[in-house]
């Protein structure tokens, strides 16, 4: 087996026994860009390929930053530079969907991406592609796709990859390629079940949920605990904390970015959004806000990510947004990063409220409300969203009371300050699965603001 290194125009390929090699030149910059390739056996392996350096809606499959591919007969498998398998896609006529994938998140979960049929699932959830979770949520899908055999066949086929992989000695292969090789090796597929008590160790929590609003970066976020537990103790909640709410020291802060730099180690560099956790880091102290924000921006190197438009993404409840001040958001708005802050409303609907044992007033969503569309007025890099509920058994009143929160600050279409319906998850949804969406489009065409359906998802 032997290797050649040249410079040919991009998309060359070299061959040479067992082993080819590729390379691309970058025009957009006075640099010569490598990709190799190589060829053993029935396994097709590019390093170093360069995806998009931001994200995009987009009707197709499209990844980002940089990343390593192998192909092989029945799959496509891309691997992060930790040398992680992060995306799966089946090459066989029984893979459900060419355009379709399955992606591991940084905790271990597998999610499958679906087009959603002809019922493509922009309108409900402004992606796309529609995430569909191996685990219990609030999707309105009826089908799951991990009972399809080629899914499951697709997850299995990482265990042969591996023993094949390991079988190839790295001491006769080109160095790129021993290294990115010895990267997987080190990395079999029983290490996927344990990232999840890793971080969570780190941080000293389970990510239980994320806002609606990190759908922006595919969920693709590094997580930083800054405040536990939450105000309210809400009845309906499947994800509330047990804990009181409390401030972490900053202490503390910083040994999370440090562990954090370790856990995420070589694929750092792909990251370029944080998540300020837990469950309302808007009621944190602002200066320790603010620190967290600027200190992990320093630490896990943003600037130079190579994704572009840092993104910080929180939550917020009723009494956090009410009671921060303007200089709050100002501090906020001078930050490094476009800020998402998530607030769930629930109910401008006093019998709704008590049904949902929400620990809010309706004059207090109210309040808060009007000072979101302030904030979103104010500040162009921070984008306040609100969360409603959805379901078919609520009283007739909190439909009628959030139109009426909505008309009475808009009216004309205003591109900002994204309203989420959130599925209830103890509704009798025997048939209401089947009309959800299209009872969905019928309370979007009355909204003045973006709406979608928010899919709750975990890290």
């Amino acid at each position: 087996m032997s290797f050649v290194w040249t410079r040919r125009p991009p998309g060359y390929i070299i061959k040479t026994g067992a082993v080819a090699a590729r390379f691309r030149i970058n025009f957009l910059y006075p640099t010569f860009e490598l990709v190799e390739t190589f060829e053993i056996d029935n396994l097709h392996i590019t390093l170093d390929k360069l995806g998009a350096s931001g994200y995009s809606k987009v009707s197709y499959p499209l990844r980002y930053g940089r990343y390593a591919e192998i192909k092989t007969p029945g799959h496509l498998f891309h691997f992060n530079l930790n040398g992680e398998v992060k995306f799966i896609t089946g090459r066989g006529k029984d893979w459900p969907n060419p355009s379709e994938w399955l992606k591991s998140t940084v905790s271990g979960d597998w999610v499958y991406y679906s087009t959603g049929g002809y019922d493509g699932p922009y309108d409900c959830f402004g992606e796309y592609y529609l995430p569909c979770l191996h685990y219990a949520s609030n999707g309105i899908n009826s089908c799951d796709p991990f009972e399809d055999h080629a899914v499951e066949s697709a997850i299995e086929a990482l265990g042969p990859l591996h023993r094949k992989l390991t079988e190839l000695s790295s001491g006769v292969l080109p160095a790129s390629l021993g290294k990115f090789l010895d990267l997987v090796k080190s990395k079999p597929p029983a290490e996927l079940s344990k990232k999840a008590r890793r971080l969570s160790d780190i941080v000293g929590d389970s990510i239980t949920v994320l806002p609606p609003d990190s759908r922006h970066v595919d969920y693709d976020l590094v997580p930083l605990i800054i405040a536990d537990g939450c105000l309210y103790k809400c009845g309906f909640c499947r994800v509330k904390s047990r804990l009181g709410f409390r401030n972490r020291s900053r202490q503390n802060i910083d040994a999370q970015i440090a562990a954090l730099r370790n856990f995420f180690a070589n694929d750092l560099p792909n990251y370029n959004s944080l998540f300020l956790g837990q469950h309302d880091a808007l009621n944190s102290d602002p200066g320790l806000l603010e620190f967290a924000a600027k200190r992990a921006f320093e630490a896990f190197d943003l600037k130079n990510s190579n994704l572009q438009d840092p993104c910080l993404f929180l939550f917020g409840s009723v009494d956090s947004i009410i009671g921060a001040s303007f200089e709050t958001f100002e501090r906020i708005d001078r930050l490094s990063f476009k800020t998402y802050i998530n607030v769930g409303l629930e109910s401008a609907d006093p019998q709704t409220l008590s049904g949902l044992r929400k620990g809010i007033t309706a004059e207090g969503v109210r309040t808060a409300f009007a000072k979101i569309v302030e904030i979103n007025r104010r500040y162009e890099r921070i984008e306040v969203t609100s969360n409603f509920v959805f379901g078919p058994n609520l009283p007739d009143g909190h439909i009628e009371s959030v139109l009426g929160l909505l008309g009475k600050h808009f009216d004309h279409h205003c591109p900002k300050g994204t309203v989420y319906f959130s599925p209830l998850l103890d509704a009798d949804i025997s048939g209401w699965k089947k009309n959800i969406k299209r009872e969905f489009y019928k309370l979007k065409m009355k909204i003045p603001v973006p709406t979608f359906l928010y899919l709750i998802q975990r890290l």
